[in-house]
């Protein structure tokens, strides 16, 4: 008995010490992601962006976006979420961070956004221009996608984490693994990232 209350004690003790911060650092939204990787004919073009929320987050848009409850996001809806739910990460490089060959690529804008709501789960989809043409060396790219307050948590889909187009005259490898090169949520987390080699044929 006094073993197990001097090691309550401790454990409350050790508590007491750990940053307020790292407490609060825990995310309220949850994002599965699937990317695909659209190639043109002088390289890769950019890339389509699924994000599919939690059911609660999803709850919340859709009460305050879909006015007339009818659980179909018409178009001034989806603009109503386009500027007030999601444009703001715009400052978080919309939670989307590419380096080409080790070098960051800001992520200055998205097109083509569109959100719906699928059997009560928020979806938002989204192109971001990327041109990088191909040479005769492989280029190298990482798309890793976080949240750097942890507000939100970011994670690829189990099934068809991401698809590549139109790369008929481009060798192309890639893999989703942890990015070891980037430290995240107070230097505790390093974020997964799909890796994408290609070059010309």
């Amino acid at each position: 008995m006094k073993h197990m209350i001097i090691k309550s004690v401790f454990l409350i003790s050790c508590l007491l010490f750990i940053p307020v911060k790292l407490t609060w650092a825990h995310p309220h939204v949850f994002i599965a992601q699937n990317l695909k990787i659209v190639f043109d004919e002088k390289g890769m073009a950019g890339f389509n962006v699924y994000w599919k929320f939690d059911e609660m987050f999803s709850s919340m848009i859709c009460d305050d976006h879909d006015l007339n409850r009818n659980g179909i996001l018409e178009k001034t809806e989806v603009a109503s979420i386009k500027g007030k739910a999601f444009s703001y990460i715009a400052e978080f490089n919309y939670f989307i961070y590419v380096k080409i060959d080790n070098t960051p690529f800001e992520v200055k804008y998205v097109t083509d956004f569109f959100a719906r709501i699928d059997k009560g789960n928020l979806i938002y989809e989204f192109f971001i221009p990327c041109h990088i043409s191909a040479a005769k060396n492989f280029k190298h790219i990482s798309i890793a996608s976080y949240d750097p307050n942890y507000y939100s948590a970011v994670y690829f889909t189990e099934r068809h984490p991401f698809a590549i187009e139109n790369n008929d005259r481009f060798e192309v490898k890639a893999q989703i693994k942890i990015d070891k090169s980037t430290l995240i949520y107070y230097d505790m987390v390093n974020p997964w990232a799909l890796f994408l080699d290609f070059k010309l044929k």
